[in-house]
């Protein structure tokens, strides 16, 4: 099949279908000019229904977090709020509580019918770095209307640690769509009776798919680790060098098996259940719920299809939460809804799944810390 009837099927494929867009039809665009690499694409960097995005070679600190007007430029407004530029040509180090905007080496031309959207890639998140995706004239962070052309930028804002970054870091993904792609409730329910999404024997169905935490200690008492501050440096693209001991402390629970959140301490801890993402499907979870209390969980929200599968050695795979309890303390009690799964259809099932021919960190994964730590 030719470059043009690769295309044309992709195209016909989005007349028809309605869901999230597998890896394949994520090369296909590139290879349309639908998105734009101002490099190569890297080693692994399409994902099974996501494509991660790339840090350019210049940072800018900015005074304050923002939005571009309708019809407005990002770059009209660093212009007006840039306190200064930083190269990462050769890394540099992004200090914590302060706010940069990165423009991304990915830029979009995106067709009428297919919109997207950005979350931090799960080691982000599980570093405590607050991270969205802005773009042109769009009035919400990490959403990308239909047919949007124009750049991408990164807004970083490390909470915990500070974080060493360079041109070609992979702080965040975004996720392409055509059309409503959600399950609703009742098909939610049909696809737990028939694919077993969570380990639970009574499956909490309302709004999307109830997770809850672990406070249990299975034994040994440890539920998770809360992050000390004033710590070193982590560089974002170095794996497993950095020892635990110096940058969390670990928590164990006794007999009560509950924890008091702290404001503004982070904290990883873990769901109860086992989750399911089957190759029909992507998950998203949803990070924050006034209704369950005044606490942020699980920035880093899309889970691929194939996390949790079986076949693709994730029998068992929780989901790892990453917890900041805001303005007062809050008491965590074990098996607590924290959290829901919202489960999206996939246009069709990705060509390589989570976990399988891919560095995969977190497949199988129970209470486990960002890929950085040793």
């Amino acid at each position: 099949m030719t470059k043009a009837e690769k295309s044309t099927s992709v195209n016909k494929r989005r007349e028809r279908a309605i869901g999230i867009l597998p890896s394949q039809a994520i090369s296909h665009m590139i290879a349309d000019g639908e998105i734009v690499l101002a490099e190569p694409p890297a080693e692994g960097q399409v994902q099974p229904a996501s494509l991660d995005l790339r840090l350019g070679a210049v940072a800018y600190r900015v005074r304050a977090s923002f939005l571009p007007r309708p019809g407005g430029k990002v770059q009209g407004k660093l212009d007006e709020l840039a306190l200064h530029t930083i190269s990462l040509s050769q890394g540099a180090v992004l200090e914590t509580g302060c706010v940069y905007i990165v423009p991304l080496l990915e830029t979009l031309a995106l067709p009428a019918d297919i919109e997207a959207s950005a979350n931090p890639k799960s080691s982000t998140g599980r570093l405590d770095v607050f991270t969205r995706v802005i773009a042109d004239g769009v009035g919400a962070f990490d959403q990308i209307p239909r047919g949007y052309h124009g750049p991408l930028y990164a807004e970083i804002c490390p909470q915990t640690f500070p974080i060493v970054v360079r041109k070609g870091s992979r702080l965040s993904q975004i996720r392409f769509r055509n059309g409503p792609a959600a399950d609703s409730d009742e098909v939610l329910r049909e696809l737990h009776a028939k694919e077993r999404l969570v380990s639970a024997q009574d499956a909490d169905i309302a709004g999307g798919i109830a997770l809850t935490v672990d406070l249990s200690g299975h034994g040994d008492g440890l539920v998770g680790f809360r992050a000390r501050r004033h710590t070193g440096v982590v560089d974002v693209d170095r794996v497993g060098a950095y020892p635990i001991e110096d940058y969390w402390d670990p928590i164990h629970v006794k007999d009560k098996h509950r924890l008091i959140l702290d404001p503004d301490q982070f904290y990883i801890l873990a769901s109860k259940e086992a989750v399911h993402v089957p190759p029909t499907h992507a998950a998203e979870m949803v990070p924050f719920n006034p209704l369950v209390g005044e606490f942020r969980v699980h920035y880093a929200g899309f889970m691929d299809p194939g996390f949790g599968h079986a076949a693709a050695g994730g029998n068992g795979s929780r989901v790892v939460l990453e917890v900041r309890s805001h303005k007062v303390p809050f008491i965590l009690e074990d098996g607590q809804i924290i959290g829901r799964l919202i489960y999206e259809r996939m246009i069709e099932t990705p060509a390589t799944l989570y976990g399988q021919g891919l560095k995969s960190n977190y497949q199988g994964q129970g209470l486990k810390l960002s890929k950085h730590f040793k």
